[in-house]
Parts: C-alpha cells; structure tokens; sequence
C-alpha cells in the first residue's frame, strides 16, 4: 500500500483508486492556468497550492486528504504544512497528473485550457 516516510504518506494513482470514496477528499493544488485536464476522481477540490493555507478551515479535518500537483513536488511541501496545520491523515500522489496520465488514469480534458505554438513565446490557447 502507501509507504510512510518521516510522517508524511506517499500514494500511487492507482492505490488511491482502490480505496473507499468516503471520507477521502482529494485536493489538486495546481495554479489555474496548469489545469487543461483535470483528475476524474470523487471528492476534488482545486485549491492553488499559494491558497492551501486561506482554504484550512474548508477542509474536514476527519478527512483523509490526498494532495496533488503536476509531479508530486509541490504537493509534497502542501501535504507537509497540512500535517503541521494538525490534519493526520494526509497523503501525497506520488508523480501528479503526470504520473496518473502516464498510468491511463481518469482524467477530464478542458479543450479550452490546451495551449499549443512552437516555442514559449508563441503559446496560445489551442482552437476548439
């Protein structure tokens, strides 16, 4: 199942689906614009990890939280503070939405927040 390292729980994509939905709640803490698909799962919430903190007394603190992000780095340090702030059961997904991608995990894709051009300064968002 998850491994534990110095407090801090690490899941995979597809541990995680192999859980009860109930009391689970999953957080994807990327920035809007990094949004273009989304996580199918139950129980998403989308808070920016720059709001995680604004957003703790919105979370039940009975949850079970799993954080994630693009790689699994950012939500590493939001699942930290959440042990700090005083939540026990808090995992991180291991390799993000790239990772759950990778494994063909279910996700929801916004046509609308696909960017395409052939180098960074050209990035716009693709046509529908």
């Amino acid at each position: 199942m998850a491994q534990r390292i110095k407090g801090l729980n690490h899941i995979t994509g597809s541990e995680f689906l192999k859980l009860p939905a109930e009391n689970i709640i999953f957080i994807d803490v990327r920035p809007e614009y990094m949004r273009s698909k989304l996580f199918d799962v139950p129980n998403l919430l989308n808070y920016s990890y720059t709001e995680i903190e604004d957003r703790l007394n919105d979370i039940p603190p009975d949850s079970i939280l799993v954080i994630a992000d693009a790689v699994g780095i950012r939500s590493k340090e939001v699942a930290i503070k959440l042990l700090k702030a005083g939540f026990n059961k808090v995992y991180n997904l291991v390799g993000g939405i790239v990772e759950w991608e990778r494994n063909h995990l279910p996700v929801i894709s916004d046509k609308s927040k696909v960017l395409s051009g052939s180098c960074m300064c050209q990035l716009k968002v693709r046509n529908k």
